[in-house]
């Protein structure tokens, strides 16, 4: 169990700072802009994603960060935080708890999905 953990320390790292990035740009965009929560929720995923994606292959996957994985990432992480905003549009969610659980979503789900499928271990 230790081993699919492995790891967990520095993506939340990264994370924290990840997480500062998308609801600054999710406050920005939903309160001043207008924007929905569904919209804003993804815009701001995509832009805090460039960062920690990069920086996830860097220091804690260790792996060389390529176009179609970060597609891969941004495609199915993407989807889940434009289906967390739209749950907050639907349920007239306050913002700050819709990005809350996007981020403790995101750290779970986001971290299975990096180690696992986006930067797994290919076999030589």
């Amino acid at each position: 169990m230790r081993r699919v953990w492995k790891g967990l320390s520095s993506y939340t790292v990264i994370g924290v700072a990840n997480t500062l990035i998308h609801w600054q740009i999710f406050f920005l965009l939903s309160v001043a802009a207008g924007l929905t929560q569904a919209a804003s929720n993804l815009a701001a995923f995509c832009v805090a994603a460039s960062f920690s994606f990069y920086m996830n292959a860097l220091y804690t996957f260790d792996a060389k960060a390529s176009v179609g994985g970060y597609l891969l990432f941004l495609v199915a992480m993407g989807a889940l935080s434009l289906g967390v905003g739209h749950l907050g549009d639907a349920w007239r969610l306050h913002g700050l708890l819709t990005v809350a659980l996007f981020s403790a979503l995101s750290l779970v789900f986001g971290f299975l999905f990096s180690k696992y499928v986006v930067f797994r271990e290919r076999e030589a």
